[in-house]
């Protein structure tokens, strides 16, 4: 394996690892103030197919992320009057609105562009294209130099592969994905709100007798948590895929649940886990089978080991992490 494979490799796992990137910094925000969010799924899912569907009817991205964004807030805020208001089971409801946008996906879906739950496929500015960033080869500029695009960037030295195939070429919201890490370190350890919500999911008694609204904080996660689960699900359908396919989430908000337990609650952990679930895949995807020292892994079992993964970091042998102590636990206030 040379230097340039290895580097198509990296690169197509941050594509993958992109979205899990989005819903783990959202069940960081939620599960930090105590609401503990299995509904991210639903939340990837319908935003998915609304940015895809606005997106297709209108011929505008950015029309579609709005529309995204939207809807997996709407789902995020009835997670919040499920279990903050009324103070439900939060795993209930997360799993409910999975359910729902499992089902509301494929019915709108049908009757709006009748090709069973999918939407048309998204062309030009439909979709988010790549950024190219400065001085790195193009289609454009290899067509100049005389070169298809992959033998300019072949015969390019390691460095400038380095910047071309790696850095530059993504669309922008893998660049938000990435830059969301230090500003969700900054938010929640330098700010007077990430102190407060840490707090919340400590110990929010505490937080209660200090004159601050538990209420107000906890939903405060769930925009959050609705915004960021709103940009996984607008760039699986509109930037990594070309239109939205029923159940095109795959268990990628459970995915990100595993992740964000192996990252123990932190945000440069959240990077190096889901970048290593998405590494997973782009092996997977690359490679039908790989040959190890003359034993031979099919496919089946590549595809399967970011699921293998998650069972493994969920039945606790990759550490023991320690959650939040008033996770999942609705606060009733004292009279």
């Amino acid at each position: 394996m040379d230097f340039l494979t290895i580097l198509q490799i990296t690169d197509s796992g941050m594509r993958l690892a992109t979205p899990l990137l989005f819903a783990c910094l959202a069940g960081l925000f939620s599960e930090r103030a105590g609401i503990f969010d299995i509904g991210l799924e639903g939340k990837i899912l319908v935003s998915a197919f609304f940015s895809a569907g606005v997106a297709a009817a209108f011929g505008s991205v950015w029309l579609g992320l709005l529309a995204g964004l939207a809807s997996s807030l709407s789902f995020s805020l009835m997670h919040g009057v499920a279990s903050i208001t009324f103070r439900g089971n939060q795993l209930i409801s997360g799993v409910a609105l999975n359910y729902f946008a499992s089902g509301i996906t494929i019915l709108i879906g049908s009757a709006w562009f009748a090709l069973g739950g999918r939407t048309p496929s998204l062309q030009d500015e439909a979709r988010f294209g790549a950024v190219e960033l400065p001085f790195s080869w193009t289609k454009e500029s290899a067509e100049a130099a005389g070169m298809k695009l992959n033998e300019a960037i072949a015969q390019a030295g390691p460095v400038q592969q380095f910047y071309s195939e790696l850095l530059s070429g993504h669309t922008i919201l893998v660049y938000v994905a990435i830059a969301m890490v230090p500003t969700a370190w900054w938010v929640l350890n330098r700010t007077r709100f990430g102190l407060r919500l840490r707090a919340v999911g400590e110990n929010p008694g505490a937080v209660d007798t200090s004159g601050v609204s538990v209420i107000k904080l906890r939903y405060a996660a769930m925009v959050i948590a609705g915004l960021l689960c709103g940009m996984a699900g607008a760039y699986m359908a509109t930037g990594l895929g070309a239109g939205f396919v029923k159940e095109m989430s795959g268990g990628r908000g459970y995915i990100a649940l595993a992740a964000l337990i192996f990252a123990n609650w932190r945000p440069w952990h959240a990077l190096g886990a889901t970048f290593l679930f998405g590494l997973l895949q782009a092996i997977a995807n690359r490679y039908q089978s790989l040959d190890l020292g003359g034993v031979t892994i099919p496919v089946q079992l590549m595809e399967a080991l970011p699921y293998i993964l998650t069972v493994v970091i969920l039945a606790g042998f990759i550490g023991k992490p320690t959650p939040p102590k008033a996770g999942g636990q609705p606060y009733v206030k004292e009279r």
